[in-house]
């Protein structure tokens, strides 16, 4: 049987379009951006162009606004542990969502370490912020508040342009992680008054390898990396201008297709809802309509998430469990457990998000090997034989 892919949250296929303009850059059009010999100019151009193309889609004020990375996670570490050292005069306190990505939860423990305190904000069941807990939790002290745009493992959308409000009537920054969200949903930096703001080439279809962290102009960051001074000095190292150029260009794809191609997955995705959703004890993770566009999560009582994902890969068809990112731990997600999930039902995790590859035609064969996948696993499962 044909693969069937459907964890592009975790890791998406490069757009060929993207390839053939970075593609040179590592063959015959490769120098250093910071020489002053042609080549080098060249690629620091390409750079430069990529970085309008980037402040354009989020419009941004200027293309000066962009600083690029080596991926979201060097971004997050950036604007959290950046810009909460570059203002200590101002307070010590940090404040994220209790459902944002590891990589914003587990900088904001190292500050703690630091003397920092670090709160969290609860969500209710569908994942959305609570807005009275959030402005209850703010004060003065707050340097850095950290709201994702919209949530890798259960796609909820949080309402941006409210949390905007709260942040900067009683805190200070707003860092907004957008890496799920980006190239689903439009991004409007200056309409949502964001601070700084977390992008992933690689979940725009661009080359893995770099990132994105706008940052606002007169918001006060310190390099968290130091070196030769590159990106502003926030950023030092050699940048890579393949995945840069790649970036780039995937952010000026995704900016002109997005509306059409967002309308087409919310078909696949609303069928797949409807059929999943028909297996016995399946429960949708997540807001209902306020979700991303390519996004479906699901959860199934008495089975684990991982033997879900085995079953299904002998299908040849790849989902997820949880996110990417920590499900070596083997503990239950802490998304879901945040949404009010007992430990034995955050296990039961399946995340499916669609791409460039998947057809409605696709919906039947993913629903017929679900259904078995869940069935075979129950009647393994002592916890299923005990009902």
């Amino acid at each position: 049987m044909d693969r069937i892919y459907l964890d592009h949250a975790s890791h998406m296929p490069v757009d060929q379009r993207v390839l053939k303009i970075a593609e040179p850059f590592l063959i015959k059009d490769f120098g250093n951006p910071s020489s002053l010999y042609s080549a080098g100019l060249e690629a620091k151009q390409s750079i430069e162009e990529s970085r309008a193309k980037i402040a354009r889609f989020i419009n941004a004020e200027n293309e000066k606004s962009i600083v690029f990375t080596s991926g979201a996670t060097e971004s997050n570490n950036l604007a959290i542990r950046g810009t909460a050292f570059r203002n200590l005069k101002d307070g010590k306190e940090v404040l994220a969502s209790a459902i944002e990505h590891i990589s914003v939860l587990n900088p904001m423990k190292e500050l703690q370490k630091n003397g920092f305190t670090f709160n969290i904000v609860p969500v209710d069941s569908n994942g959305v912020v609570d807005l009275n807990k959030l402005d209850d939790l703010l004060t003065n002290n707050t340097i850095v508040t950290s709201i994702m745009y919209a949530n890798n493992e259960i796609g909820t959308i949080q309402p941006i342009k409210e949390v905007s409000e709260i942040v900067h009537t009683k805190g200070r920054y707003l860092h907004v992680d957008a890496t799920a969200a980006a190239g689903r949903i439009p991004i409007d930096i200056q309409k949502d008054s964001i601070d700084l703001l977390t992008l992933s080439s690689n979940d725009l279809y661009g080359p893995p390898g770099a990132g994105v962290l706008y940052v606002k102009p007169g918001v006060k960051v310190q390099t968290v990396m130091p070196g030769g001074g590159q990106e502003r000095g926030l950023r030092s190292g050699t940048e890579n201008v393949f995945a840069i150029a790649g970036m780039g260009e995937a952010a000026r794809i995704a900016q002109k297709e997005m509306r059409k191609e967002n309308a087409r997955l919310e078909k696949i995705r609303d069928k797949l809802i409807n059929e999943i959703l028909k297996i016995d004890q399946a429960y949708l993770t997540g807001h209902p309509k306020q979700r991303l566009p390519n996004h479906a999560s699901f959860r199934f009582s008495h089975i684990e998430g991982e033997s879900i994902l085995l079953n299904m890969d002998m299908y040849n068809i790849q989902i997820a469990t949880g996110s990417a990112c920590s499900h070596k731990t083997l503990e239950a997600s802490h998304v879901l457990l945040a949404i009010g999930l007992k430990h034995e039902e955050a296990h039961g995790s399946m995340v499916i998000t669609l791409g460039h590859s998947n057809k409605i035609e696709q919906v039947p064969v993913v629903v017929k090997a679900a259904r078995e996948t869940v069935e075979r696993l129950r009647r393994l499962s002592p916890l299923a034989k005990k009902r």
